[in-house]
């Protein structure tokens, strides 16, 4: 997100995926203590490839922190926030400017595997003083069903925001 970019446009867009990145999150997606499924990540997605890294990760940090304080699911920890942002910034470092079927898929598997699977993982053991190892083995169907999910909607949605951020940068 460079300073050119950095205008009133950028916010008003950076709050509204921030808003929707919410709602999809807490009130249409499939939550129980240890599993989550649902499209929380598509605002995520587009801040991260029409504006970077930065964007991406600020997005997915505000989001999660706003919604834990407005619409709880469980207590807040703040290790919940650090994967959501790092998940906003790997999916820069790989969508930004640059996309194709195989960053796509480095990016869905850094976030789902290592960041959802593992990092998660160890953040809700920490949370709720539960096995690590068991967790992770009850984790695993959700990061594969979120991995096909996450790159079937990414590819479909990669060219759309290409062509809008295009017309962005013209006017």
């Amino acid at each position: 997100m460079s300073k050119q970019k950095f205008s009133t446009r950028t916010l008003t867009t950076l709050a509204m995926l921030i808003a929707i990145e919410v709602i999809l999150s807490r009130f249409l997606s499939v939550n129980a203590w240890n599993i989550k499924i649902g499209f929380g990540f598509i605002p995520v997605v587009i801040a991260a490839v029409l504006y970077g890294p930065l964007a991406g990760g600020i997005v997915g940090a505000l989001s999660d922190f706003i919604g834990a304080l407005l619409f709880p699911i469980g207590a807040y920890f703040p290790g919940f926030t650090l994967s959501s942002f790092l998940m906003g910034v790997v999916f820069g470092l790989f969508l930004y400017k640059k996309q194709s079927w195989l960053q796509g898929l480095a990016a869905v598997g850094i976030n789902q595997f290592i960041l959802g699977l593992f990092l998660n993982t160890f953040w809700i053991s920490v949370l709720y003083g539960s096995p690590y190892v068991p967790l992770l083995a009850t984790r695993v169907f959700q990061c594969i069903l979120l991995t096909v999910v996450q790159l079937i909607c990414i590819q479909l949605m990669v060219p759309i925001l290409n062509r809008y951020g295009k017309k962005v940068s013209a006017s």
